[in-house]
Order: structure tokens, then C-alpha cells, then sequence
């Protein structure tokens, strides 16, 4: 089992550069992938970023390309989510997910919300412009 926290969101200026963590309580935690997701009032849930169990597969939606970057610290069973350069259409709950890849899995599977077992309750981000 494990439980993730979300938190660092909050009311933020268009442009502004946040940091979401992600704080599992798992022993294994150092053994699973963690996502990042988001969704949107009215709009269906979608992938923003990934990290592999040891940081070696990093995998960015298209909207998060060369504005987010996702890292993690196994010793403090964290994830992190660095945002830049944020617009108003990045206003959305943030959801951390936890799962187990394979070895052999694709960069984009990192990307499927249906691949991740466990979720955090989310945490608001509001951009303001």
C-alpha cells in the first residue's frame, strides 16, 4: 500500500515557477514509478509528467515540455514537480500517482493514468493573470 501527499499548490501569477511535492509514505517507495496528472474543471484528467523508480526514464507531456521537470529523492520518499512559466490554462488539480513498471516498459506508458495504482487527493493550482 501507499499513500501519497500532494502539496505546493496554491494561487499563482501567470509566469510564476512552483514546486509540487509528492510525499509517499510507502518502505518501497524507492521501487515505484511516480506521475504526475492533472485535471481540469470540465475537462477530462491528463498526463503532465513521469519519473521511472530511480529517475533513469523521465517522461513530459507535450504541455509540459521545456516548462516542467519532474525529479524525485528516494531517501526522503519525495517527488517533485518544478513548474515555469505557467499560463492560465495550467490552472487544474494536481494529482501524484504511484506505480510498478517493468523493466522493459515504454517512456509514453509512463505517461497512462490507467497504469498507476495509487493516488494522492490532489492539490489546486491557480494561475492568475
Amino acid at each position: 500500500q501507499v499513500q501519497l501527499v500532494e502539496s505546493g499548490g496554491g494561487l499563482v501569477q501567470a509566469g510564476g515557477s512552483p514546486r509540487l511535492s509528492c510525499v509517499a509514505s510507502a518502505r518501497s517507495f524507492s521501487t515505484y514509478a511516480v506521475g504526475w496528472f492533472r485535471q481540469a474543471p470540465g475537462k477530462e484528467r491528463e498526463s503532465v509528467a513521469a519519473i521511472s523508480w530511480n529517475g533513469g526514464i523521465r517522461y513530459y507531456a507535450d504541455s509540459a515540455k521545456g516548462r516542467f521537470a519532474i525529479s524525485r529523492d528516494n531517501a526522503q520518499k519525495t517527488v517533485y514537480l518544478q513548474m515555469t512559466s505557467l499560463k492560465a490554462e495550467d490552472t487544474a488539480v494536481y494529482f501524484c500517482a504511484a506505480a510498478l513498471f517493468g523493466l522493459q516498459s515504454l517512456p509514453n506508458s509512463y505517461g497512462d493514468s490507467r497504469k498507476y495504482d495509487y493516488w494522492g487527493q490532489g492539490t489546486q493550482v491557480t494561475v492568475s493573470s
